[in-house]
């Protein structure tokens, strides 16, 4: 399917590769102006580029989701640049040591990397977004979580703890400002052919036949199946999804 969001604008953070670089190109394949940032600079500024290369309206910044004034400074300069936001995928995320440590044995410098990423990260953009929507009356939020919000992550407790923190953020958050005009969900994906889970892959062979032996589809999701179903949830077909996590996972869920 194909939709037009011509005149609307996208919000994206971790936009500089994997789920953040293909959902801002799709919403720039259905006519929407986005503006993206990450940690990383030219991964971002790459992913503008190619849009504007191609004919459509972008924006790109260097934001660390941790720093809450930079958070709402950007968000700010995009809502001042042009003159709403219409979607915001709060995406920037980080896996931690995947797979690799119990609890006791894991490294709590990196717990709390993760935590104030992939949690404080979603809850410094909801607050920068949230007050811009209300004033507009309307606005879609999808933060992205994973199917490690939903299960166990056995050596990687961390990484679930994070994810389970972002849905549990989503459901509260979306009920408080469905009236509001304001549609807040959650995807949650498995295992997609993204930077993070090739760190994974590539790292370690067995860890990755495990991996597709696990998937009932056995194979990976790729970023543009998640940019697709973003897209979905970001339309009027899906005006009366609230508070949901939406599971692309390929039937790990499932099984």
């Amino acid at each position: 399917m194909t939709y037009d969001y011509t005149g609307r604008v996208a919000l994206i953070t971790g936009g500089g590769s994997g789920l953040g670089r293909a959902i801002a190109y799709a919403y720039a394949a259905c006519g929407a102006a986005v503006a993206v940032s990450d940690i990383n600079q030219e991964g971002a500024a790459e992913t503008a580029q190619t849009i504007i290369d191609k004919g459509g309206q972008a924006s790109a910044a260097q934001v660390d989701v941790v720093d809450r004034a930079a958070v709402a400074a950007w968000v700010n300069d995009v809502h001042q640049t042009f003159g709403r936001i219409d979607f915001a995928i709060n995406n920037a995320g980080i896996e931690g040591d995947m797979m690799s440590h119990r609890l006791a044995d894991a490294s709590y410098d990196m717990y709390r990397r993760v935590m104030d990423i992939n949690v404080n990260g979603v809850w410094h953009s909801l607050e920068a977004e949230l007050p811009i929507m209300e004033a507009q009356g309307e606005g879609v939020i999808i933060n992205v979580a994973s199917i490690a919000g939903l299960v166990a992550v056995p050596r990687n407790a961390a990484y679930a703890a994070s994810k389970h923190a972002v849905i549990g953020i989503t459901k509260t958050v979306a009920l408080e400002y469905v009236r509001k005009g304001i549609r807040i969900n959650a995807i949650c994906p498995g295992f997609t052919d993204t930077p993070m889970v090739r760190r994974g892959i590539d790292h370690d062979e067995v860890f990755a036949k495990r991996l597709l032996a696990g998937i009932p589809a056995r194979r990976l999701g790729r970023p543009e199946d998640v940019a697709e179903t973003v897209m979905y949830m970001s339309s009027k077909g899906a005006s009366f999804m609230v508070g949901e996590c939406l599971v692309l996972d390929g039937g790990i869920h499932a099984a």
